[in-house]
């Protein structure tokens, strides 16, 4: 894995991604090429980089770690390890506080030291992730912890294109 430049970015050729806060949407880029657009769900508490503010980063990021490859959609993941289970609606009622991390991870580190990356701003020591989330929970409309929620379909094809390196920019 290659670490991105910043005076790199957006890359001429290979993929990255582009998160839109504002508009709760994911855009997978070829180049100068959008490929397909998704949506998603960020931060109830808005943008934000601060440890504890639940507010979703901004700025250049890059894909540090791609965690559950092979293991069934819906797999539930605690502390990036994968429980054993497979969420279900039986599951959701047994354990009904649950922040659900399902499928896969796609862990995040900044590129911008200061503003998303060291101190108390520091995105992957905050584990703010691309991950799978239930169903039933809406698209399109702000409400994790920080991290960015994806439809599981589409989770999976995102897997298979933005391997570790793949630099993700998020703005509002």
């Amino acid at each position: 894995m290659r670490t991105p430049v910043l005076t790199a970015l957006p890359p001429e050729t290979g993929p990255w991604l582009e998160i839109d806060t504002a508009a709760q949407q994911l855009s997978v880029w070829r180049g100068r090429e959008r490929q397909w657009t998704c949506e998603v769900s960020t931060g109830a508490n808005g943008t934000g980089e601060a440890e504890g503010s639940g507010a979703t980063p901004l700025g250049w990021h890059y894909i540090r770690v791609a965690i559950g490859a092979g293991n069934p959609p819906g797999s539930v993941y605690r502390g990036r390890r994968p429980t054993g289970e497979v969420y279900s609606g039986a599951l959701a009622v047994e354990y009904p506080g649950r922040d659900w991390i399902l499928t896969r991870i796609l862990w995040l580190c900044g590129l911008e030291p200061g503003r998303n990356r060291g101190g108390n701003v520091d995105s992957q020591r905050r584990y703010i992730y691309l991950h799978g989330t239930p169903p039933s929970e809406p698209m399109g409309v702000a409400r994790s912890h920080g991290c960015v929620r994806v439809r599981d379909d589409d989770l999976l094809a995102l897997f298979d294109i933005a391997a570790p390196g793949t630099p993700v920019w998020l703005h509002d």
